[in-house]
């Protein structure tokens, strides 16, 4: 998964559930706790995501990730161009099955589904 791919799913995930913890946001990317650390410091870095500490937590090592206004437009750009490459590789999909259907027509004389 490349860089953009990791950014735009951690984005996706802190903005609906911003008191994850870092464990747990690795173990739903399916990533290591250090790499999972390591983009959410680039996050922070960028100014994506600020760190938010809990008050009122007995723990003060709870924290809240919170997108910032600049770490929305990102999500929102990244997603953006996630969409589009997504759409083009089924565009592409749909006529490796139009021509798979095709070629069994001719081989077998039977209409595939």
């Amino acid at each position: 998964m490349n860089q953009e791919n990791l950014h735009h799913q951690l984005l996706r995930i802190l903005q609906t559930q911003p008191h994850i913890s870092q464990r747990e946001l690795a173990e739903e990317m399916g990533v290591s706790l250090g790499k999972a650390n390591y983009c959410m410091r680039a996050l922070i870095e960028k100014g994506l995501v600020k760190l938010e500490n809990f008050q009122q937590a007995e723990s003060k090592r709870k924290y809240a990730y919170l997108l910032t206004p600049a770490g929305i437009e990102e999500k929102t750009r990244i997603t953006l161009a996630f969409l589009r490459r997504k759409e083009a590789e089924y565009e592409i999909i749909k006529q490796e099955i139009a021509a798979l259907r095709g070629e069994l027509d001719q081989a077998t004389g039977v209409t595939a589904c």
